[in-house]
């Protein structure tokens, strides 16, 4: 009677009186383990080994088993094998080329296993030696590179691109030993010095490698950009910022796509993006949507909108959106199946070739794709993994709202879009359907995006350096705004009543607030943004309506101004931390307090005389248009500039710790996107 040995998954079915026997494969390993060259008495061994199937797992296990003495016995032929497998790629033999890549992954993740603690100079030395090294790592990134541009089969090129970036081995394999922090891993050195930009930049610019393999290209450039970014000069830094190849600055953004359920009822968006990352938003029970943040394609947009200013023309280019029901769609899985930030997109479509235009068709674009996809993540930020979504989000609409390009497309009166965004569910609000959107410029729907954050996020946990950065975005685009002249037909009031609510929850939460945050910065940003609508309104608000309206509302809601007006004053006269910072909001005051102490005396007497206990808005507005004349104001300097973006010192602490989370994520999903050893020896079998 027969049975089958489990131990290992190695032995073959033999008697049950009979010792197990070994597959040949395993009897190699062995000897390679053995102190004895295995090619002395056998000089075909290597190219034997490498026509035979890869046993990962006792690979592997035989790396993790070995103790420290053994390791230096056994270095020769460790680097031996190393060596062998990087010669077998160059094979035409494609059976080869496949089982050397695979025992390249078993090399680096057993030697990771075994040696956790150890330095990437030790794990170098083991697995290539210290005096070959260099040239070890340049034959592998040559080879990689040449199978990657070559003409090998898309499932070989996926096992190339596996062993740089899935299995993360040459890429973030060393940083479990540094608590997962890219710049210090010692063998990235080698792939900055042997760079396979060229090979990333052909695999984004072919639809067909582009559709099978951009994830992961795309988020591997991401992370080879952010390798010592600031200590040194990253040459992948250097080379994305002078790509001008539309096509292949394109993935970025595509990957960005989603599927949200009730525009899927109601049609009419882009869908061919859509279909790219099904699982990225997720309707609960309830109807509310909720989105599986994808942390490493926002970090591949944000190099390429920080870095490269083309990428700002590829940002607006118009597509027609397509009738989802005419598309087929991917089926959205009802629970995650991947960690945060390392979902790989469904990319059906991105090899289609380009979408016929029609007049009658709604056009889009991938800023308004971003604007939505943006417009769901900044929902909600409790989670760590949406809060740092939220917060790239607004760094790249920083970066978006300080680039005059970017400002001319979206301030152009004769580029109109609709753009549905996806609002909180709030009990004072009902749930609307907007089914006819109007169509606006596209600064529109940035501001809207920021006045709905600001309107959704007033929390005990408050989210300062959020509210920040949308204040701040808000006020780059009044500054192009009044530096343009351009008078923009937008629901002002809808900003300022947010604004004004703003302020009114920093009051009523002052102590809580004060003991985390300098809530006094914020207040002088939503001042100051009072200040340029007072000072310069005149130059950029689409009529004279609109400016009384903007005074109706300071009179209106004087009680809120002039709260915060003795807030600042007793905290700016009292001895403390804020002091300074409270003054600079009593100063930036004046003028709005000047409007108040104006026109409320005013009105007062008007319903006096007329005999009106309450007066409607059209008669408050007849006072202010009567009594401009004698208002006194101060200019005040400086309301029309700001700081420019700069990533570092002020992000660098953020952007390491996402390139680091990054990192983790992807390790945990290594066991998710493996290629099926027995699928690719079927296909190379018959090519071969």
């Amino acid at each position: 009677m027969s049975q089958v040995e489990k131990k290992a998954g190695l032995l073959r079915r033999t008697s049950s009186s009979k010792k197990p026997l070994k597959e040949k494969v395993v009897l190699m390993y062995d000897e390679i383990f053995a102190k004895e060259d295995p090619a002395k008495n056998n000089p075909r061994f290597w190219d034997e080994l490498f026509l035979m199937k890869v046993n990962l797992e006792y690979l592997e296990s035989k790396l993790e088993s070995v103790d420290g003495e053994d390791v230096q016995r056994i270095q020769d032929n460790i680097n031996s094998l190393f060596h062998h497998c990087v010669q077998a790629l160059g094979e035409e033999h494609q059976i080869k080329v496949v089982n050397a890549l695979q025992t390249l992954c078993a090399l680096f993740r057993g030697v990771h296993q075994k040696n956790k603690s150890a330095s990437g100079f030790d794990i170098i030395n083991m697995l290539m030696g210290f005096d070959k090294a260099e040239q070890r790592m340049k034959d592998l990134m040559e080879r990689l590179d040449s199978l990657l541009c070559g003409d090998s089969s898309e499932s070989l090129k996926s096992l190339c691109l596996k062993l740089m970036y899935d299995n993360y081995h040459l890429i973030c394999l060393f940083c479990c030993y540094t608590k997962y922090n890219i710049s210090q891993n010692t063998i990235l050195e080698y792939v900055m010095i042997n760079s396979i930009f060229e090979a990333i930049l052909q695999i984004l610019s072919d639809a067909s490698s582009r559709g099978q393999h951009g994830y992961d290209a795309v988020v591997l450039l991401a992370l080879l950009v952010n390798y010592r970014k600031y200590e040194s000069v990253n040459p992948y830094i250097v080379k994305l910022s002078i790509v001008d190849d539309e096509p292949t600055l394109d993935v970025s953004m595509l990957s960005l796509a989603y599927k949200d359920k009730e525009e899927e009822n109601q049609g009419g968006f882009f869908s061919t993006l859509t279909s790219m990352v099904g699982s990225m938003f997720i309707a609960d029970a309830d109807e509310k949507l909720s989105v599986q943040t994808n942390e490493a394609i926002l970090l591949a947009l944000y190099e390429a909108v920080h870095l490269n200013r083309n990428f700002i023309t590829v940002l607006a280019q118009s597509h027609p959106e397509i009738d989802i029901a005419a598309t087929p769609t991917t089926t959205t899985p009802t629970t995650p199946t991947t960690p945060l930030g390392t979902t790989p997109p469904s990319l059906d479509m991105m090899s289609n070739p380009e979408l016929p235009l029609d007049p009658n068709l709604q056009t889009s674009n991938l800023l308004i794709t971003f604007l939505k996809y943006a417009s769901i993540v900044m929902q909600d930020t409790k989670d760590e993994h949406r809060l740092n979504s939220a917060r790239l989000c607004l760094i790249i609409l920083t970066c978006i709202a300080e680039d005059q390009y970017a400002d001319a497309f979206l301030h152009d009166d004769n580029m109109n879009f609709r753009v549905s965004l996806h609002r909180m569910p709030m009990r004072h609000r009902k749930k609307a359907v907007d089914k006819n959107i109007p169509s606006r410029p596209l600064v529109c729907a940035v501001l809207d995006l920021m006045v709905e954050f600001i309107v959704t996020h007033m929390m005990k946990d408050f989210p300062m350096d959020l509210y920040l950065r949308c204040v701040q975005i808000i006020h780059k685009l009044l500054c192009y705004q009044k530096k343009c002249r351009i008078r923009l037909h937008y629901t002002w009031r809808e900003l300022w009543s947010a604004l004004i609510n703003l302020l009114k929850f920093l009051l009523s939460n002052e102590t809580t607030l004060l003991a985390k945050h300098n809530i006094f910065h914020l207040a002088l940003l939503v001042v100051n943004l009072f200040n340029m609508f007072i000072t310069y309104g005149d130059t950029f608000l689409p009529t004279s309506n609109s400016y009384d309206e903007l005074y109706y509302e300071i009179v209106r809601m004087h009680q809120v101004f002039d709260n915060l007006y003795c807030m600042v004053l007793r905290v700016s006269t009292n001895t403390g931390q804020w002091k300074e910072a409270a003054s600079k909001v009593t100063h930036a005051l004046v003028n709005v307090r000047a409007i108040i102490n104006h026109f409320n005396p005013k009105i007062e007497s008007y319903a006096a005389v007329n005999h009106i206990s309450q007066l409607s808005e059209e008669q408050v507005l007849e006072v202010v248009r009567s009594n401009y004349d004698t208002l006194t104001l101060k200019l005040q300097d400086g309301l029309d500039q700001f700081e420019r973006y700069s990533e570092q010192p002020k992000e660098a602490a953020f952007f390491k710790e996402l390139v680091r989370s990054i990192s983790l994520n992807v390790r945990k999903n290594v066991s998710l996107n493996t290629l099926s050893q027995d699928v690719l020896l079927k296909e190379f079998s018959t090519i071969s």
